[in-house]
């Protein structure tokens, strides 16, 4: 009995997929809490921060551990420097797709070229579970979550990209995951501050946010996340724990056969719902990802055995699921990996993903035209190290604590607003009182440009300016190729990915 319970329990272990965190490795006490839950028999890991050689070394001093292959998964959107400093960093997804033509053969080609360097990245690093791509179609302008972290609003060019990420990161021999079922586009809540409700109907859901999962599944992708998200017109339940979308939608109705994961359990959306890992499991769910103490859930699972609310065929199939997929699987070489390529790829996107929204003639370039001030707005942490302070003559920003945007030079004025995608956040855009502020500027300037650092759909408040260019992203290479656009010196070739409601312009 005691090597049955045994064997029992190594096998819910095998469930879950924990945290890890990169920047605590060196912590004798933390690194042997991990090890311990390795020798128990977790199924794996999600990787969060650290520095490239340290979490290398002990990704693959913990997989030595391990009786069976650990799933180390990691949200890689931007590449694995999202998550571990040392790395490429590369354009979120909705620069990739402003900057990719999907019916020019040159344009794919640096789109799977770049998807390739990702790939090798995370091989190296000892990720096998990207968590990518984000197939959600964000519909929602004012989405909190998704925003820039999607490929487009359109299901069929969220489709396309979909299909050659996923495609190259199976040849790569990693398990690639379709995020987030049902979609999350189409939401005004961030689900990780609380649960959102999707009001549409099935036929909508069908027409719009089921086809770019469709369409992975037929691409062969290994996983799929489900999202913390209630569809009202399917199930009460958060899409994680429902039977109707999981085993009945998912599985039955649309065909996949492969793994499928709940998003991460410490989100707020699931808050005060009970039995959360017996009723994911009971739903169709394979894997527990980023629950807050992986020994509770197991315990509770235990319990749901023993209490009859789950069966052993639930756990049967999970591993059974679990066991196929890492079969494929297996701790690569380091081979050699040409960075500074990668970087260079990088650089390439981000620069044709530059998109002029609105074009005033006589304006541009900004090199022949004195007297040109800059306006920072929206999140303050990027103010001090913008690239665009040292290129114009005077600067403010649009609180209180420095020159106000009123005292500037009424000539030419750059409005340069910066923004993010980022869970708990709860906004992808910027504040009513800062949107008036930046319209009073452009009233009393002769010429404006308005450049949106971030979310696009930022710049359909301010259609009165004379120039509107969207750079999907805050980074200082996103920086660098507006600067270069503005003063002419590199041509704005990017194509804006989603539909913006400017009423007329």
């Amino acid at each position: 009995m005691a090597g049955r319970n045994k064997s029992l329990k190594t096998s819910l272990y095998q469930l879950v997929i924990s945290r890890l965190d990169g920047s605590r490795i060196g912590d004798p006490r933390y690194e042997s809490r991990l090890i311990s839950l390795v020798k128990k028999g977790i199924g794996g890991f999600i990787l969060f921060g650290g520095q490239k050689d340290v979490v290398k070394e002990f990704i693959h001093r913990m997989q030595a551990e391990a009786e069976t292959p650990l799933l180390i998964a990691s949200d890689i959107e931007r590449g694995v420097h999202q998550q571990v400093s040392g790395y490429t960093p590369f354009p979120c997804q909705m620069a990739v797709s402003g900057a990719v033509d999907m019916d020019r053969p040159d344009d794919v080609q640096l789109l799977s070229d770049a998807v390739r360097s990702v790939a090798e990245e995370a091989g190296e690093t000892g990720i096998n579970m990207p968590l990518i791509p984000v197939l959600d179609v964000n519909q929602d302008p004012d989405n909190p979550i998704i925003c820039t972290r999607a490929f487009s609003d359109s299901p069929e060019m969220t489709s396309r990209f979909g299909e050659v990420y996923i495609r190259i990161l199976e040849e790569a021999r990693l398990l690639s995951c379709a995020k987030h079922f049902p979609g999350h586009g189409d939401t005004s809540m961030d689900s990780h501050i609380q649960l959102p409700v999707v009001q549409k109907s099935f036929k909508d859901l069908a027409r719009i946010d089921l086809v770019p999962f469709r369409r992975a599944i037929g691409a062969g992708v290994s996983s799929v996340m489900a999202g913390h998200l209630v569809v009202s017109s399917i199930d009460r339940k958060p899409a994680s724990l429902s039977e109707m979308l999981i085993s009945g939608l998912l599985r039955k109705e649309l065909g996949f056969e492969g793994l499928v994961l709940t998003d991460a359990l410490n989100m707020h959306a699931l808050k005060g719902i009970s039995n959360v890992p017996a009723q994911s499991l009971k739903a169709g769910v394979d894997i527990l990802l980023h629950p807050d103490d992986p020994d509770s859930t197991v315990e509770e699972l235990e319990a749901s055995l023993g209490a009859g609310e789950i069966s052993a065929d639930h756990i049967e199939m999970a591993l059974s699921r679990i066991t196929r997929a890492k079969e494929r699987i297996w701790e690569k070489e380091s081979g050699a990996i040409d960075w500074r390529r990668h970087g260079e790829l990088s650089q390439r996107i981000t620069a044709k993903s530059i998109t002029l929204v609105k074009y005033t003639p006589k304006i541009l370039p900004l090199s022949g035209i004195d007297n040109v001030s800059v306006v920072l707005a929206g999140d303050d942490k990027y103010f001090k190290s913008s690239l665009l302070r040292s290129c114009f003559r005077s600067q403010a920003h649009t609180g209180e604590s420095r020159q106000s945007p009123g005292e500037l030079s009424e000539e030419t004025l750059v409005i340069a607003i910066f923004t993010s995608v980022a869970a708990w956040k709860g906004s992808s855009g910027i504040y009513e009182l800062e949107r008036q502020r930046i319209n009073a500027s452009l009233t009393r300037a002769r010429r404006s440009v308005v450049v949106s650092f971030g979310s696009p759909y930022v710049l359909r408040h301010f259609k009165s300016a004379s120039i509107l260019v969207a750079a999907y992203e805050p980074t200082e290479q996103a920086q660098n190729a507006v600067i270069r656009c503005l003063l002419g010196e590199l041509e704005f070739q990017g194509r804006l990915p989603v539909s913006l409601d400017f009423g007329s312009l």
